[in-house]
């Protein structure tokens, strides 16, 4: 994983916010969305997760309520050489999952009823290895950050828009700039959080496969993620389209835009790259 272009796309993302703070209010309003910017990264340092978790509706299980994937989630944590995290489980029957937190020692991985249903034990393992992978390599807290400030700035375009922005001789573009971050704020920010996401999705199934020892467990459960994730909506994960990019697979419909400006890698190649490691991987211990 290149750690240093994350952290240059994550600069551009917080530096795009204060330029659309700029272009709504000026040298006073690009000081505002600097102190904004600073404060969302404290905050989302600390709270994102529980954020995201509360956003849909996430219930904490421990192994008497959800024994078997409480267990294999265990297991591979061990493999990987990780704390326990903290264990969700979301009433949705779109099949999902992600992972959050700000560390490996303060991590959760969250799964959806869908999922839990609709997959064999196998493919659930396979999912949860990719997510225990976003965990150990540390992607949770750069994926909830994203999720934060590229959400920030869709509210900051809505409000620059409604307001017609401050009144500041200083702000050079007045109205247009109004209107241009209102229009290309949004857009750029989903690029910047898909070029951060398919890198990152890449890296975390290689070392998910190697996790769970079997890439064809994250293979096939990929290729049914993909299949059922279109024909089966999330309204949560429509409401809050700034975190679509922490699921395992694209929960948004995948219509118009969505397709065109997609968190995620094509699903056809990412199961091209797990056969060929196919024949790598150590068994399931």
């Amino acid at each position: 994983m290149n750690y240093v272009k994350t952290a240059i796309l994550l600069a551009g993302l917080t530096a795009l916010f204060i330029g659309a703070g700029y272009l709504i209010g000026g040298e006073s309003g690009m000081l505002i969305a600097f102190m904004i910017a600073l404060g969302m990264n404290a905050f989302s340092y600390w709270n994102a997760d529980k954020m995201v978790l509360s956003m849909y509706g996430a219930k904490q299980v421990d192994r008497s309520a959800a024994p078997e994937f409480y267990d294999t989630v265990a297991k591979l944590a061990h493999r990987a050489g990780l704390p326990m995290p903290k264990v969700y489980i979301i009433e949705n029957d779109q099949p999902n999952a992600f992972a959050t937190g700000r560390n490996p020692e303060n991590a959760a991985v969250a799964a959806t009823t869908g999922l839990l249903r609709r997959m064999s034990r196998e493919q659930v393992a396979g999912v949860m290895a990719h997510e225990l992978a976003h965990v150990r390599n540390r992607d949770t807290l750069i994926m909830t950050i994203t999720a934060t400030i590229a959400g920030a700035i869709g509210m900051l375009a809505q409000f620059g828009f409604f307001f017609g922005g401050m009144r500041d001789s200083r702000n050079p573009l007045g109205l247009v700039g109004v209107l241009l971050i209102a229009i290309v704020g949004p857009i750029a920010a989903m690029l910047v959080q898909m070029a951060i996401s398919r890198t990152r999705e890449y890296e975390a199934d290689k070392l998910g496969a190697e996790i769970c020892g079997k890439p064809m467990w994250l293979a096939s459960a990929l290729e049914k993620l993909e299949d059922t994730s279109r024909a089966i909506g999330n309204r949560q994960a429509e409401r809050n389209p700034a975190t679509a990019h922490m699921f395992i697979v694209n929960p948004l419909s995948g219509k118009g835009a969505d397709s065109l400006f997609s968190t995620h890698p094509s699903t056809a190649n990412r199961v091209r790259r797990l056969r060929e490691m196919a024949g790598v991987a150590g068994p399931w211990g």
